[in-house]
């Protein structure tokens, strides 16, 4: 198999020789063209443009989000399978994939899966025209994100100190407190306006807080439609509840008088009265005033082993999320 591995130099945990060791590692099973990021974009176009039947990313969400998009957008129609080896400083796909965070071990895993033959599909999210695997959001979320790409330029290391850190400079001297701006509207359903932030997750964690997952809903899976937190407050209260919840609470998404939450769908858009800041995996947008979202299910073959009994899901297709959405969202799309 003829594969192209793309490697972003600047990832927060990727060493030097960590290309070198991938290609001895998978000598014999892949002929691997190797290629290193020099701009933003940059994995975007070359898994884009590629040949291989193959490409893998070292790097973190950022480097994978973009190859993704590039394979998405391929003009001749075709997806070669995706491998993902960690080596940012949130690696939530990665881990949501359940390889190992250790390079050589993560490496070994791929190997591993290659020989057997094996792989997943999975869904993926679509925001405006940016794909994405876990999360995307408008509002505080995103501009925690945008603060954080600022730290590290200037040259903080990402950690989830950094992330509390850029959660309470925002939440005290940037986020709008006041004034809701967005409106949540579904199909069939009425509008619901007033929110002050929107999370949308593509059925999988949304991030990870030292290695435990953020987990809105429970059985995460790729397969399932997206899902939907938003508050219409944000007070420290309000914020430290719904993550608390979504860190310990294992068997419902999370509820309060202020969080909406809503599970399976297929398509929505989120508006907003001013421009608003907007993430996709991660990654900080700029503003946007309107972004519908869509679901894509089985959009893309990744080197991963098949779902694990946590993801509950990938045996039983869209009845789980039924379930849960059966529990958890109202039809009026009221807070509960």
């Amino acid at each position: 198999m003829r594969g192209l591995l793309i490697v972003n130099p600047r990832a927060t945990t990727t060493t030097g020789n960590a290309s070198d060791l991938v290609v001895r590692s998978l000598a014999g099973l892949v002929d691997l063209d190797v290629e290193h990021t020099r701009h933003r974009g940059h994995a975007r176009e070359l898994a884009e443009a590629t040949d291989a039947g193959l490409v893998i990313v070292l790097g973190g969400d950022g480097a994978i989000n973009e190859a993704v998009n590039g394979l998405m957008s391929r003009p001749d129609g075709t997806r070669p399978l995706l491998g993902v080896i960690p080596g940012g400083g949130g690696n939530v796909l990665a881990r949501a994939l359940a390889l190992p965070l250790d390079t050589r071990a993560a490496i070994a895993r791929i190997r591993d899966v290659i020989a057997s033959g094996r792989h997943r599909t999975i869904g993926l999210g679509l925001a405006g025209d940016r794909y994405f695997t876990f999360s995307a959001g408008l509002g505080m979320d995103a501009e925690v994100v945008g603060e954080v790409e600022r730290l590290r330029a200037a040259g903080h290391r990402e950690s989830a100190r950094l992330f509390g850190w850029a959660m309470l400079r925002r939440y005290y001297s940037g986020s709008d407190r006041r004034v809701p701006a967005l409106t949540v509207e579904r199909d069939g359903q009425p509008p619901t306006p007033r929110l002050f932030m929107t999370g949308v997750t593509n059925h999988s964690p949304w991030t990870y807080l030292r290695g435990r997952p953020l987990l809105p809903f429970p059985g995460p899976d790729f397969n399932s439609g997206l899902d939907l937190v938003a508050l219409d407050k944000l007070s420290l209260t309000t914020i430290f509840g719904a993550v608390g919840q979504m860190l310990l609470v294992r068997s419902r998404p999370p509820r309060g008088r202020h969080v909406l939450t809503a599970a399976g769908i297929d398509t929505m858009t989120v508006r907003s009265v001013r421009p608003i800041a907007f993430q996709v995996d991660g990654e900080y947008l700029g503003e946007a005033e309107a972004v519908k979202f869509q679901f894509v299910p089985h959009a893309l073959r990744v080197i991963a082993l098949p779902a694990g009994p946590g993801e509950g899901h990938a045996k039983t297709g869209r009845g789980l999320a039924e379930a849960v959405r059966a529990k958890c969202d109202r039809s009026d799309m009221e807070f509960t």
